[in-house]
């Protein structure tokens, strides 16, 4: 095993009940003088962007608001951002709602004046290095959810759309300046969406548990963040105003993007290409996959979740760990396979070889080739 990596840890958090009425506070401190707001069509009426924006008028804080953002961001909704951001010469950007927002918020801040295009700097080799490091605005992110933790994240997903593929863009000062978790912006979250969302935190974290290679901190970190989803995502979905789960659930989300710098595996793969070509809600979606690839690490990861079983307070080690996941996904009513999910098989091959292209490929325990990638849609389909 090879010891060694570059590590990075997350932001400047302020965590708890009321937190985001101090926003305000926060862009002073930043000095923040006129962001952008960035947030998701689902958001954009809420209560939520009411208070926000009530917040900063108090505070005599100049902003506007950009909001045309799909589930799954695609290149052109970033370029339409970046439009308004650079035309109305706003000097950073706040980010709120789900992962979608936070992620092309993050992109707004960087891209804005650099002047290769996005994908130079697609989360290969060095190509970070490409960017103007001096050049990217600040950041303040408030997630809405508690799932993909990319308000901790130093990375951002967008949709290809003349590739129909997923792209992870990264540069470590994509890193929010601050972020702002409140855990009563979530308890309006439908509930297919505390689900979803709370699965893609326990994907995060269950793939960077399993994942080869060395990262001692992200794994103690991936197994208390997979606890933590074991113990109160159910009880969130069932009891939204539940701010104890809430809370929990949002510490889960930070868990899980911090924890998978050790790396994700086919679960984000198979996703990834999904969502760029069916349009499904990642979270969910990674939901359907995991089971498949449980079955596919087996050999491999077993004796992992044999030791880490009775910390999670599930008996029987792998297998009871299985089945928890199993009876989990019921619970949740997540649907059993991709055809509830709405994904038709008859795109199978196209979904199997831009898996085999994702980086995610990277970090799975069994190496990921044609034959057990197309096993594992296979199973996904016919579950």
């Amino acid at each position: 095993m090879d010891m060694f990596g570059n590590w990075s840890f997350p932001t400047d958090i302020k965590f708890g009940c009321g937190e985001i009425n101090k926003l305000a506070d926060s862009c002073k401190e930043l000095n923040l003088k006129k962001p952008l707001l960035v947030t998701d069509k689902d958001i954009s009426e809420t209560e939520i962007r009411f208070k926000i924006c009530d917040l900063l008028k108090k505070s005599k804080i100049k902003f506007e608001i950009f909001h045309n953002i799909s589930g799954n961001p695609t290149d052109l909704e970033l370029d339409n951002a970046i439009e308004v951001f650079k035309s109305n010469q706003h000097d950073s950007v706040i980010a709120f709602g789900g992962g979608s927002a936070l992620d092309v918020g993050k992109m707004v801040a960087f891209m804005a004046r650099q002047i290769l295009s996005l994908w130079e700097f697609e989360d290969i080799g060095n190509n970070w290095k490409k960017a103007n490091s001096n050049s990217i605005y600040p950041i303040i992110a408030i997630p809405t959810t508690a799932g993909t933790g990319s308000e901790v994240g130093r990375a951002s997903v967008i949709t290809n759309l003349s590739k129909q593929e997923k792209k992870i863009i990264f540069h470590p000062k994509v890193l929010p300046s601050r972020v702002i978790c409140d855990p009563e912006l979530t308890v309006s979250m439908p509930a297919n969406i505390t689900a979803g969302t709370g699965l893609d935190a326990f994907a995060h974290s269950v793939e960077a548990f399993c994942s080869p290679n060395y990262h001692p901190m992200a794994q103690g970190i991936a197994l208390e963040g997979m606890r933590l989803v074991v113990n109160n995502l159910l009880k969130a979905y069932e009891n939204p105003y539940d701010l104890k789960s809430r809370s929990n659930m949002m510490c889960a989300a930070l868990m899980g993007a911090t924890a998978f710098q050790k790396g994700l595996g086919a679960i984000h793969a198979m996703s990834h290409s999904i969502g760029a070509l069916a349009n499904s809600h990642h979270g969910t979606t990674n939901a359907v996959c995991m089971l498949p690839v449980l079955r596919l690490n087996s050999n491999i990861v077993s004796e992992l979740f044999d030791n880490a079983s009775a910390y999670l307070g599930i008996k029987g080690g792998f297998n009871g760990f299985y089945k928890f996941v199993e009876k989990l996904n019921q619970d949740l009513n997540i649907p059993k396979n991709l055809i509830e999910l709405g994904v038709k098989r008859d795109i199978i091959d196209l979904l199997v070889s831009k898996s085999l292209r994702d980086p995610s490929c990277n970090g799975n325990p069994v190496k990921l080739t044609h034959q057990n990638m197309y096993k594992l849609f296979d199973e996904t389909f016919n579950s």
